[in-house]
């Protein structure tokens, strides 16, 4: 028996309405929220929140003597049309180099990475 259920997933950041924008346009959805806190109501899915963290510093990619903290995997069609969609948005490659994987690992503009999977 399950003690709790998912509520949402926050992501600490400099500025949670860009952030929140930033993954509206990866995963659509609806933006709510000014100032510290921003949710995104995702169709079909769970919400994302987005939290103002002052001092923010982004994990590092890879780096086995720091922590990654978390990742976000999103599972798409097409990962070429993917990954252009979101560098457009922002995005930066972080190990997209293997084009015969079926993932490929970017970080969002505030440097949280997050892999697009064909998976």
């Amino acid at each position: 028996m399950a003690l709790a259920k998912l509520g949402v997933v926050v992501l600490d950041c400099p500025d949670p309405r860009a952030l929140a924008g930033f993954y509206a346009g990866v995963l659509g959805g609806t933006v709510e929220g000014d100032g510290e806190w921003v949710d995104l109501a995702v169709p079909g899915g769970p919400a994302l929140a987005f939290q103002r963290a002052p001092g923010y510093v982004p994990p590092k990619w890879p780096a086995p003597v720091d922590s990654q903290q978390f990742h976000l995997d999103l599972t798409v069609e097409d990962l070429d049309a993917a990954e252009k969609g979101v560098l457009e948005l922002g995005a930066r490659p972080l190990d997209a180099e293997d084009r015969e994987r079926t993932f490929r690992v970017y970080a969002d503009p505030a440097g949280h990475p997050f892999c697009l999977c064909a998976c």
